[in-house]
């Protein structure tokens, strides 16, 4: 009887974790600068920044998908925007074909917000990317998250330019 009481408990709990690990991202902007961001030019300082981080990518050079390894978010938001599907879907193929290959996903935020909300959403960034890398067949055991929060800034800035480079999921591949 305790082992059936045990075996119902372990069942629930799962559950429960599994259900709290599926929600979908929720967008809960409503800034005026988050509607004027959703405009703003992604090209810029981000390329450069990604061409110049690849370093540790592998194959890639400074063309290639693959060398842009920070996916940007908009205010308030784990929502993984169409511009960068292609971008994670280049690194997904690569990492399916390179099994021994590892990846910690960063995710980061801006200043704003308490340190504790910028963890959890920094963390929601991450594997909101991880998840999209796993459906397209990435091996759970190569991917790792990590959540920065607002600690680790791009830019230090205090504006929305700065505050645009700041919220992201950076890929850090490890061992190339």
């Amino acid at each position: 009887m305790k082992r059936l009481l045990y075996m119902v408990a372990a069942a629930a709990v799962a559950t429960v974790v599994a259900g709290c690990s599926a929600t979908a991202p929720v967008d809960v902007s409503d800034d005026a600068s988050a509607s004027a961001a959703k405009g703003a030019d992604r090209s810029g300082r981000r390329e450069m920044a990604d061409d110049m981080a690849q370093g540790e990518g592998g194959d890639a050079d400074s063309g290639s998908l693959l060398s842009r390894t920070t996916i940007y978010f908009e205010l308030d938001s784990s929502e993984i925007q169409p511009e960068f599907r292609e971008v994670l879907r280049a690194h997904g193929n690569h990492l399916v074909a390179h099994p021994d290959i590892r990846v910690t996903i960063e995710g980061h935020t801006d200043e704003r917000g308490s340190r504790e909300y910028n963890l959890a959403l920094g963390e929601r960034r991450a594997l909101a990317v991880r998840q999209l890398l796993i459906l397209q067949g990435v091996g759970a055991e190569q991917l790792e998250v990590i959540s920065f929060g607002e600690e680790r800034p791009a830019d230090p800035g205090h504006d929305e330019a700065a505050w645009r480079e700041n919220r992201r999921a950076y890929l850090r591949y490890m061992g190339h």
